[in-house]
């Protein structure tokens, strides 16, 4: 991803980041982002690097959470609740967000938390997620696909 140039406004969002504590508050400044970006007083691809950025502050608290922002990691959950509307995630949607996660930079460390914060929630509101065996492509080729 290209570094985008800051902004005083979005130095300013990166260090309050820094400083939060808690999810909720990441989840306030998230939120004043898209604010600022739907008046148009910060670029897409600024409210893209501080909602990335807010991302990576959230794995380094505790709680399961999810904190929702304008990120890379955003829209990837977005896809993935998609394929999951149905309550079964198939090899083939499996496959399909593998191909999202190699474009979007997103790791399996990443995608198996979003997965299971996901479950957790679905779980909560009595809803049964059915996941299908997949095993992930090998770079390089050959049939990764196992019963």
């Amino acid at each position: 991803m290209a570094q985008v140039r800051m902004t005083r406004k979005s130095r300013k969002y990166l260090r309050r980041i820094q400083k939060t504590k808690t999810r909720y508050e990441l989840q306030e400044i998230a939120s004043e982002i898209q604010s600022e970006l739907e008046r148009r007083n910060l670029t897409y691809d600024e409210a893209l690097n501080l909602g990335n950025q807010i991302h990576v502050r959230a794995d380094s608290l505790p709680g399961d959470g999810l904190v929702y922002a304008i990120s890379d990691r955003d829209a990837y959950r977005r896809t993935l609740e998609l394929y999951l509307r149905d309550s079964v995630l198939t090899k083939t949607e499996q496959l399909l967000l593998w191909e999202e996660r190699r474009r979007l930079g997103i790791s399996a460390v990443e995608h198996n938390t979003l997965l299971n914060q996901l479950m957790i929630s679905w779980t909560k509101q009595g809803k049964k997620v059915t996941v299908h065996r997949w095993i992930e492509p090998v770079e390089g080729g050959g049939d990764a696909n196992a019963a």
